[in-house]
């Protein structure tokens, strides 16, 4: 019996093209050996390579790859790469001397612009050594369809809870006869006529090798209509809805826990309040270095996760995705899920009155059944043919366009420390993907003593990026000396 994609998968494996790209991935910053209070080792190329190796067998997908059906006749199918090469997929690099945050930040960058090769299983990682004070990092790139209940990512499998856990049982994998063309085709045509209300169907209302093309595209707005409506209207004008390019730029930066805990008790506010007023600060001095005016009552549209916001939501979710959850201990990875979508008031200056109209926006959208939305959705999901796929992908992700600016992401809890092979784990930050015409993207983890933002842009639309990381301490900083609002607001 094959292995099919999900519609949910076979969505994103069609995503990809010019200007999208359905890769996402962490960076892992490793401290020296011998930080104080933690520990632990180095960790080399040998030792990564091996310690994935082993841990491959929690993620079976990452020795698998797609293989796509003659003319869309059904959803495409995971087999093992019987060519799978270790090597190839983990990989050694080096920052020139100094190792600076900037030199990391290009290189990460230049990672994240390349497509990934469709031949092999849709995965890289990257030991990046010379980093500066004895540090190292690891980046990992997967693309998203390879995440699921119960598929975690990459960097989730390698991390561990304590400095030395028990090793895996060694693990014997042989990789097993991929089915040819002709098999695929000949097994997709069986399960469509195992169906045959849905075949005429297909070939009649648009979902069939000879449909329409008009046909689709009238047949996913009918579907999607309503999924859209829920998410409002149309966002405000803003370039973060430009058309995008394939070439990147990253920024990372990491602020106190402790300082953002302390406004918010000031102003008796939660963390995440807090934590979306700093990046609504940030948001507002990049607008405002992009136009020439800014107008008092200017908004942006982001959408967020629900489970981070509600506790009960979080929870719901982790129950509806099989027994034990989504994910392991400590996870950072969130995709799929409950999303909502806010306004951030970044015509707002002062920082006290922004961080309240924050937290009120924040409170109020997320119980509204209009601002919530189950996110991107794949087209068609009840039939199994998926011809004109790229375009099928698209033109959904298209309607979606103008609901919303910019998308954050944020873990739904606090991940406590990891380790790696043995080096501790000094910081963790998620590289989310960027999806059509959406020029920014951002996550946001809390890990340790610190709350980690990470950024990833479309380098035509935000050339600038670099400095976001001086917007966020900036923003905070605003916070943390200022006073509490007038009474009127």
């Amino acid at each position: 019996m094959v292995n099919r994609l999900s519609p949910e998968e076979a969505m994103f494996y069609f995503l990809d093209g010019s200007g999208t790209s359905a890769h996402l991935g962490a960076l892992l910053i490793l401290d020296p050996p011998g930080s104080a209070d933690r520990g632990g080792g180095a960790l080399d190329y040998h030792g990564l390579v091996a310690l994935v190796e082993n841990r491959l067998q929690v993620a079976p997908r990452y020795r698998r790859r797609v293989a796509e059906v003659s003319l869309g006749l059904a959803r495409p199918v995971w087999v093992d790469d019987r060519d799978f090469d270790i090597n190839f997929h983990v990989r050694l690099s080096a920052l020139p001397n100094p190792g600076t945050a900037e030199q990391l930040q290009e290189l990460i960058a230049r990672v994240m612009s390349r497509p990934l090769d469709r031949s092999r299983p849709l995965w890289e990682m990257y030991l990046i050594e010379g980093l500066d004070g004895g540090r190292s990092a690891i980046l990992t790139k997967s693309h998203r369809c390879l995440l699921a209940p119960g598929h975690p990512e990459i960097s989730e499998v390698i991390c561990d809870d304590v400095p030395a856990p028990e090793p895996l049982a060694e693990d014997l994998w042989m990789p097993g006869r991929p089915p040819s063309a002709a098999a695929l085709a000949a097994g997709a045509m069986a399960e469509v006529m195992a169906r045959p209300g849905e075949m005429v169907d297909s070939l009649l209302r648009g979902n069939g090798p000879v449909a329409d093309l008009w046909s689709v595209a009238d047949r996913s707005a009918r579907l999607v209509g309503g999924a859209v409506g829920q998410m409002v209207n149309a966002a405000p004008d803003s370039p973060l809805n430009a058309v995008t390019t394939a070439s990147r730029l990253f920024s990372f930066v990491a602020v106190p826990r402790a300082e953002c805990a302390t406004v918010a008790d000031r102003f008796e506010c939660s963390f995440n309040d807090v934590v979306l007023a700093i990046l609504t600060g940030a948001l507002r001095r990049w607008a405002m270095s992009v136009k020439d005016t800014m107008g008092h009552g200017e908004t942006m549209r982001a959408t967020l996760p629900l489970a981070a916001r509600d506790p009960l939501a979080a929870e719901a979710e982790s129950t509806a995705a099989g027994p034990g959850g989504t994910e392991p201990a400590g996870a950072w990875m969130a995709v799929g899920g409950t999303e909502f979508v806010t306004d951030l008031p970044i015509g707002e200056d002062a920082p006290s009155v922004r961080l309240m109209q924050v937290s009120g926006l924040a409170n109020r959208y997320s119980q509204s059944s209009r601002r919530v939305s189950r996110g991107l959705r794949p087209l068609l999901p009840e039939l199994g043919a998926v011809p004109f796929g790229g375009f099928s992908a698209r033109t959904f992700a298209g309607l979606f366009q103008r609901t919303y600016n910019v998308p954050i992401v944020t873990s739904a809890r606090r991940i406590e420390s990891q380790w790696v092979g043995g080096a501790p784990v000094g910081g963790i930050y998620t590289i989310p993907g960027l999806h059509t015409q959406r020029a920014l993207g951002i996550s946001v983890n809390e890990y340790g003593d610190d709350v980690q933002f990470a950024f990833i842009a479309d380098r035509a639309v935000v050339g600038d990026l670099p400095a976001m990381a001086g917007y966020v301490t900036d923003s905070l900083d605003e916070l943390l000396t200022s006073g509490q609002p007038p009474h009127d607001h």
